[in-house]
């Protein structure tokens, strides 16, 4: 219970109590919290404390709202080390979770002068465009948006895609890809990101851009991706 007498306000003890039960397993991942109604009835509070206290476990990533659903307990989020270049399949499938993908767009388009420059290509040159939502174990993690060179990658088509990008370039194309650019910034889910990636507008998501290269210097891609901030974090190792 709470002590309505003590210094800490009432949300923090509250939202104290649930990280506890949270940390300490009696509320594990997937799991349902009560509506505010009953906390508030439980802890003979107001309501609107109840939600400063959801609202700040949301917010640290402990817990997380499903619209028209209720507020569950957060799955551990997925460590992506920033000391290596990997595909989100090779990702997934060394943290033994199955990668899928939905196809949300395949096509050719003529490269515009921002894309060409990105590219190193010339004006109007073709350009494969694919976007694809990314899911790990079923769960939706990331909107990818990658534009190739027609004339480098060749032969792409739907089953591809569906399965490793990375792979298929490596072992049937024999190119080698050497490595990359990444800019990672913080932003929050638009209402079509939202929808895709099944969270709340407004929800944090981290935006990656990146330009790979193959070992001669030639750029292979530019990949644009939205990543649930809830499911996903980056890592890097630092040395002095």
């Amino acid at each position: 219970m709470i002590n309505k007498n003590s210094p800490l306000p009432i949300y923090y003890q509250i939202e104290e109590q649930i990280k506890q039960q949270i940390e300490s397993g009696v509320l594990k991942p997937g799991d349902m919290l009560k509506s505010e109604r009953e906390y508030a009835e439980y802890y003979d509070v107001s309501r609107m404390t109840v939600r400063q206290a959801i609202n700040n476990l949301v917010n640290q990533g402990y817990i997380y709202k499903k619209k028209g659903s209720g507020t569950y307990v957060q799955e551990k989020k997925i460590e992506q080390a920033l000391n290596g270049l990997t595909s989100f399949t090779e990702d997934m499938r060394k943290r033994e979770m199955e990668p899928s993908s939905r196809l949300l767009k395949f096509e050719l388009i003529p490269a515009t002068a921002k894309i060409a420059k990105e590219l190193n290509l010339k004006e109007n040159t073709p350009v494969t465009e694919i976007k694809r939502i990314r899911y790990g174990d079923g769960i939706p993690i990331a909107i990818e948006r990658n534009l190739l060179p027609a004339n480098l990658v060749k032969g792409l088509n739907e089953e591809i895609i569906n399965q490793s990008l990375y792979q298929y370039i490596e072992e049937e194309l024999n190119l080698r890809i050497a490595d990359a650019l990444q800019v990672i910034e913080a932003s929050t889910a638009s209402k079509t990101e939202a929808d895709l990636l099944e969270i709340q507008k407004g929800s944090p998501i981290l935006l990656i851009e990146r330009k790979t290269f193959l070992a001669d210097g030639t750029v292979l891609e530019l990949v644009k991706s939205a990543y649930r901030a809830d499911r996903y974090k980056f890592m890097i190792t630092m040395q002095r």
